[in-house]
């Protein structure tokens, strides 16, 4: 199995290229971005020195296919995806946070709240909760967006106003998009048979309007329950079956390995990699409810150069 963990492209009007975590992303003119989405994997903010096959292609296909079943909420950045691995958007000007919905108390919440907090971005948290316990609503812990190789910081919608990151009234227009967003994201879940546990959405604006940019609802950016037997599990302190990217954080944690400094990211054997592999397949087919077709190519890197060359040259700019 091959793996895409970088590109180089050079594309007709290219002003940038940026290398994120996950995606390279190519500034085309004045108004397209270009977003490939590698088989990179990162955890704890590391990028892992392995990359795991169809991950790129399965974290562009659901985050478009769940781009195109909210546009009726607010306007998102994607034009198209003329690669299973590259989505084609408008450029926007992003907001420098994320915002996190978290509908259950869990992942880092729960480490934390297990350490004594109970307070999270300004919100107060109730005590005696339990693992992955559901919140009586959802609530948003925004965070700021670090550079590379550090931590995103938790902070709270008084902080993001008072220091200017985001003026007032466009934050809670991002509150209520965020929150709009997780409950079409929780319904869709549930006909999956899913609970949509938590999740972070990146938004920017375009000629004046916010819109919801980079991926959205995906197992990168998500974490998702099996919805059968959540309820008989949590009073007894078992812990609901997750379809996310935790159980990488999982593995990488009891190999002692949790981004800090000194620590070495534990040995990626094939047998590992090819397990990942297969753990995303498997998000992908529970998520959207489809059997997920491996896009076969004897040079990847040729075919995502020549789908991006291709649509670029028909694309007519506004």
């Amino acid at each position: 199995m091959k793996s895409i963990t970088f590109t180089d492209f050079q594309f007709p009007e290219q002003k940038t290229l940026y290398h994120g975590k996950v995606r390279d992303v190519y500034t085309i003119g004045n108004q397209l971005l270009v977003m490939v989405a590698t088989d990179r994997i990162s955890a704890f903010d590391v990028i892992l020195p392995e990359g795991i096959p169809f991950k790129g292609q399965i974290l562009n296909q659901i985050a478009a296919k769940f781009l195109d079943a909210t546009t009726d909420i607010c306007p998102n950045w994607k034009i198209a995806t003329p690669d299973p691995m590259v989505t084609v958007g408008v450029m926007c000007d992003s907001f420098p946070i994320e915002m996190i919905v978290r509908g259950y108390l869990c992942g880092s919440a729960w480490r934390a709240y297990q350490n004594g907090v109970r307070s999270i971005c300004g919100i107060t948290l109730p005590d005696n909760m339990v693992e992955n316990q559901r919140f009586e609503k959802p609530i948003i812990t925004p965070t700021t967006k670090a550079e590379q190789g550090l931590h995103d910081q938790d902070i709270s919608r008084e902080e993001i106003i008072k220091k200017g990151l985001v003026t007032e009234e466009d934050y809670l227009l991002l509150e209520k998009y965020a929150l709009q967003l997780f409950e079409r994201g929780t319904q869709i879940a549930l006909q999956q048979g899913l609970i949509l546990v938590d999740t972070k959405y990146e938004f920017g604006k375009h000629k004046g309007s916010i819109y919801l940019i980079d991926e959205i609802h995906t197992p990168d950016s998500s974490r998702y329950f099996y919805a059968d037997g959540y309820e008989q599990l949590i009073p007894k302190g078992e812990r609901p079956k997750q379809l996310s990217k935790e159980f990488v954080r999982e593995w990488l944690m009891a190999n002692g390995f949790q981004g800090q400094t000194g620590q070495q990211v534990p040995e990626m054997t094939a047998e590992i990699v090819e397990g990942i592999s297969t753990r995303y397949i498997e998000l992908y087919e529970n998520i959207t409810g489809e059997q997920f077709i491996k896009s076969e190519s004897q040079d990847i890197l040729a075919r995502i150069e020549l789908n991006i060359t291709h649509f670029l040259t028909e694309y007519h700019y506004d």
